[in-house]
């Protein structure tokens, strides 16, 4: 699945620029659109697992989809009457005719079926750690290997799929993804008999919902501390459970019982007036891990632009190795990816034992999340020095391909790599360790979610610097791209400090999957 997506979207920036004649700062927007769009997709995908069909039936139904939109992408690539003719120049400049409606249409038909497609990834996340049910340190382990080789997959799409595209056909590489797609397919169906599937759980959203609307419905009822006035479910008795938690208590009132709210028989009449005290305190779940979750937004915002903005700069750049061969710009984040790639074995066979022998626990998700801040920043640094170096080379040049090496941008991008081996697969094991059963799914959809609002965000911050300032022009060799880095860089470390504060003041729900009776994240400061 992995592979496939790649092999159409890591390139669809220069296949816009080049086949379909769209200019590059509008380019890259839409593939910033696109990116945050294949991020929201398993946000959905995950609450249909949750509500209405196991995990294995969202899987196979979104790889046929996926399959429709690189077919039909493929065909907007084979057929020149779904492409607008080629630019040609003239009298210094190139002159190019814009795509007509019909043909973007079937273009952003293709990109649509195929990133609807993509709204199995998080889904697949969480069929693969529910195969190790009630074990914590193999749901890590996994999380580590499914990150692995979920990199490994775009690794090879951003290079050798790539690298097809733009030196053979563009039809013959989405083609390859097509084929990746059905050769994915057809292993994930292989391995049915042996699959875990757990039966999905009803709508969480619904139940959440409830909460909040039986808490206002009950807002003049006066709260109680006896166990005895708060329903916990049909047969259980409160002698053998314990009441709600003092905390976020004026959502204690959606659990208290009324009159006329339970039947004889203990099941709940008036599901929207009064819910069972774990679905109150799964609801305020949510709530505690809202400001971490918000702090992974703009952790994810600068590296959503690098993507974009590293391949308009590796356009302008000297991207040959050698005499014969030319790195493709769709390929220069292949080295995030492989930074990213080797950091995950890296963490996973010596750093995490390591840290474990000297610690006597593992290392936390928060920790994890932490370290992957402080490595962004630090790529946004080399970012904006590289930048400035680059313009300068392009001021003395004045040409539009600026003798400066492509390879001057690699220690940005393997710091984005590090940073991301280190608060992605945290991220994603602190949501599914701290949310409650109903909402797995949900759960590791949620850092699908901050990808997609960080694409969105990055593309609303790139159209809002081009309206009121002169540093993102067409061409960005007259712009100042270095003073976007230090912008962004400036927003981290403030987003830094409020993630600090979060951490501090978090307390972990399921401390014995945390590490050794940690109840709260304080060691976090210790170990930044």
């Amino acid at each position: 699945m992995n592979l496939a997506g790649g092999g159409w979207s890591s390139n669809l920036i220069v296949y816009l620029i080049k086949e379909f004649n769209v200019k590059s700062i509008n380019a890259a927007q839409i593939a910033n659109v696109v990116g945050g769009t294949l991020s929201l997709f398993p946000v959905l995908a995950a609450i249909i697992a949750d509500s209405f069909l196991d995990c294995f039936s969202v899987v196979w139904i979104s790889s046929v989809i996926s399959l429709l939109g690189i077919t039909l992408l493929a065909v907007t690539a084979s057929i020149p009457s779904l492409k607008p003719q080629p630019c040609v120049n003239g009298g210094g400049s190139d002159i190019c005719k814009a795509p007509t409606r019909a043909q973007f249409g079937v273009l952003y038909g293709g990109i649509c079926l195929a990133t609807m497609g993509q709204g199995g990834r998080a889904v697949i996340a969480t069929m693969g750690a529910n195969q190790f049910p009630d074990k914590p340190k193999n749901q890590t382990i996994f999380f580590n290997w499914f990150f692995f080789t979920m990199y490994v997959a775009m690794l090879i799409a951003s290079t050798v799929v790539v690298y097809v595209e733009d030196n053979v056909s563009w039809e013959c590489g989405f083609y390859i993804s097509a084929g990746a797609n059905v050769v994915a397919l057809a292993a994930f169906l292989v391995g049915t008999p042996f699959y875990r599937r757990p039966k999905p759980e009803g709508s969480p959203c619904t139940a959440l919902a409830r909460v909040v609307v039986a808490a206002i419905r009950k807002r003049k009822l006066q709260l109680s501390s006896a166990e005895n006035n708060f329903y916990y479910g049909k047969h259980i008795l409160a002698k053998f459970t314990t009441p709600p938690s003092t905390s976020f208590e004026f959502l204690n009132r959606a659990a208290m019982r009324g009159n006329g709210d339970v039947a004889a028989d203990g099941s709940n009449k008036k599901p929207w007036r009064l819910c069972n005290v774990r679905e109150v305190e799964d609801f305020k779940t949510i709530i505690r891990i809202i400001p971490l979750w918000s702090t992974a937004i703009f952790l994810s915002t600068p590296i959503a632009m690098n993507v974009s903005l590293s391949i308009l700069q590796a356009l302008t750049m000297d991207r040959h190795l050698g005499h014969h061969f030319q790195i493709p710009a769709g390929s220069i984040f292949v080295f995030s990816m492989l930074s990213t790639s080797l950091s995950l074995i890296l963490f996973d066979r010596i750093l995490s034992p390591a840290w474990r022998r000297l610690a006597g626990k593992p290392p936390t998700p928060l920790q994890r999340v932490g370290t992957g801040h402080m490595f962004n920043i630090a790529a946004m640094v080399v970012s904006a020095v590289v930048e400035s170096k680059r313009q300068n080379a392009a001021a003395k040049s004045h040409a539009l391909i600026t003798p400066i090496s492509v390879m001057w941008l690699l220690p940005q991008l393997a710091l984005v790599g590090i940073g991301e081996a280190m608060h992605f697969p945290g991220q994603l094991e602190l949501y599914y360790q701290e949310f409650p059963a109903s909402l797995k799914n949900v759960s590791t959809s949620l850092a699908w979610v901050i990808i997609a609002i960080a694409f969105y965000l990055s593309t609303a911050l790139i159209d809002l610097l081009g309206r009121v300032t002169e540093w993102l022009p067409n061409n960005i060799n007259h712009g100042r791209l270095d003073n976007v880095y230090w912008l962004v860089t400036v927003i981290g470390v403030f987003n830094f400090a409020y993630f600090l504060i979060c951490s501090w003041f978090y307390k972990y729900q399921n401390v014995k999957e945390v590490g050794h009776g940690e109840s709260n994240s304080l060691d976090i400061q210790s170990s930044l």
